[in-house]
């Protein structure tokens, strides 16, 4: 008898616990069910190395500026550090399989990405999108690869000569140099004993010394003038040509002015400050339109040339591009919706006013708003100009040991070896390396 009631209180309690257990799934899954019937807005996230932070802040009411007018989509941006720090977490997300919707990162990575099948060709997107007919045809040589197009460009600039004018004057040259003998001179004429202690105190140029991306950057559009090319066309695939007379060319003419001593190195892998520039230590410096706002606040002269010619005018594109990383289609189809946003005349506008750099949308150039602003800032007119014989860095997967290779040429010329041995022994080193036209 006893053991009976047992039973029964041990049977009650097993079916009150049933249904507690039933009404928690139930609550469970009705919860799932309104989530997922009210959660009609994706949310996307865009990792971006945007620098300086103001930059950033005019990204953020850009895209602010979206999600208010895409209420279906709502887009996040995520600092991850500069490009050069980034890779090593793109690649721990993607094969982690937590890699961001979109990416902002240098053209040059697309070859490894599509490599690692992490990213979705958007040539079917574009094809069909009329912001195609917009984009700077320049640029396309960054976003093409193996008959797909990997990315689109969020924004764009090339490197020209910032001078400083009275410093010209003082050496009573009239005119800006055009071709490389012209730039020779006027750096010797610029470059002298100013406070009388017998030493050169006064140098005509900086050159960036070191290995890094940004020596490369700077000393490509004296490649691209000789008539050098980075990737020579083979039958079948393009092979990295560093030992060329182009090359070798260009790395004389920096090689001379170091020697003749009217030039100057730039601390290691620092080629882009603008201090002894703005000392008026040196009075041309090799840089971009992303400086004017730093040039500007500092109150001194200055004025922009054209990289000076041997064979043909040369200037290399900077900036980044966006690109739609593999998810699932709901989510990519949002990401293009951004990616149109990005590259249309509104965007690009307000993100050239911003920050200086260039619009890649041709009605943006063309539009009252930012003729106004060149009006007001002449010396965009220049890289403006070099646009039309702007060249992209190859988008190749081993593009990075390419520029490594060549930094290093380069970075060995500056500090003394023989341009020609530099240039050989690069070579060497490529061609120890997997096939980089993959």
């Amino acid at each position: 008898m006893i053991l009976s009631k047992l039973f029964k209180i041990i049977k009650m309690q097993l079916k009150r616990a049933a249904c507690i257990l039933l009404a928690l799934n139930l609550l469970i899954l009705s919860g799932c069910q309104n989530t997922q019937k009210n959660s009609d807005t994706i949310k996307l996230t865009l990792w971006h190395g945007i620098n300086p932070p103001p930059n950033r802040d005019v990204f953020q009411t850009l895209t602010d500026k979206f999600n208010k007018t895409h209420s279906h989509i709502q887009l996040q941006p995520i600092y991850i550090g500069q490009p050069d720090q980034q890779m090593p977490k793109i690649l721990t997300a993607i094969v982690g399989g937590a890699a961001p919707d979109l990416l902002w990162n240098v053209p040059t990575i697309a070859g490894k990405l599509a490599e690692l099948n992490a990213i979705q060709p958007l040539e079917k997107w574009l094809d069909k999108s009329p912001r195609k007919a917009e984009i700077d045809p320049a640029l396309f040589e960054s976003m093409e690869l193996g008959g797909h197009i990997w990315s689109v460009p969020f924004a764009t600039n090339n490197a020209a000569i910032f001078y400083r004018p009275s410093l010209f004057k003082a050496a009573g040259i009239k005119q800006v140099p055009q071709n490389w003998a012209q730039l020779k001179q006027v750096a010797r004429s610029l470059t002298g004993d100013t406070n009388g202690d017998g030493r050169p105190d006064q140098h005509g140029i900086v050159l960036s010394l070191g290995k890094g991306e940004w020596t490369v950057f700077t000393w490509l559009p004296f490649l691209f003038s000789a008539g050098g090319e980075l990737l020579a066309q083979t039958d079948r695939t393009p092979v990295p040509q560093i030992d060329s007379p182009a090359a070798l060319a260009a790395l004389e003419l920096w090689s001379d002015l170091l020697t003749e001593g009217s030039a100057i190195l730039s601390a290691p892998e620092r080629g882009y400050e603008l201090e002894n520039f703005i000392a008026g230590k040196v009075a041309m410096q090799i840089t971009g339109p992303w400086t004017l706002s730093q040039l500007q606040q500092s109150a001194i002269d200055y004025a922009v040339m054209p990289v000076p010619v041997l064979k043909r005018r040369a200037a290399v594109a900077g900036g980044e591009n966006l690109f739609l990383m593999k998810t699932s289609p709901e989510r990519e189809k949002a990401g293009r919706e951004f990616l149109e946003y990005v590259i249309g005349e509104e965007f690009q506008t307000a993100w050239a006013l911003g920050t200086g750099y260039l619009p890649i949308n041709l009605k943006s150039r063309q539009s009252k708003t930012y003729q106004s602003f060149v009006e007001k800032n002449p010396v965009l007119q220049v890289f403006l100009e070099q646009m039309n014989s702007t060249r992209s860095r190859p988008i190749v997967s081993g593009y990075s040991r390419l520029s490594e290779n060549l930094g290093r040429a380069i970075e060995a010329t500056l500090l003394g070896s023989n341009p020609q041995d530099a240039l050989k022994e690069a070579q060497e080193r490529l061609t120890l390396t997997l096939d980089i036209s993959k």
